[in-house]
């Protein structure tokens, strides 16, 4: 496996085809210059985060601290990171239908097996 370095990562386009299948441009989650700050800086800030690289200058640190947290994100990458990694770790939302799973092993659940009476006053 070749060695990862940081021009490399700057000349790879980061993509994410699993959430943004159409790409960060067309999600409309992104403004044009959030989706090419994504586009450029997205494989280098996912290597450091990953730990594949470490960090080699002040910039590399700057992106790092941001996207781990640590410090509030001032450039349009580290904004964009955020944002990105705020959408993709959001929280699942349930359907239309309202069905859920059923909980196995709960005794105060009422099963079908049950019987209720059920009384109406005429």
């Amino acid at each position: 496996m070749a060695k990862l370095s940081r021009e490399s990562l700057f000349q790879r386009v980061f993509s994410d085809p699993k959430n943004y299948p159409y790409g960060f441009s067309r999600s409309g989650d992104f403004s044009i210059s959030e989706s090419r700050a994504l586009s450029q800086y997205g494989c280098l800030i996912a290597a450091l985060v990953d730990g594949q690289i470490e960090p080699e200058c002040d910039e590399d640190n700057s992106l790092l601290a941001s996207a781990k947290g640590e410090k509030n994100p001032s450039t349009v990458a580290e904004k964009a990171w955020y944002k990105y990694d705020k959408r993709i770790h959001r929280p699942k939302l349930g359907n239309i239908y309202g069905s859920r799973p059923v909980p196995q092993g709960d005794d105060d659940d009422i099963s079908e097996d049950s019987e209720v009476v059920i009384e109406l006053d005429d």
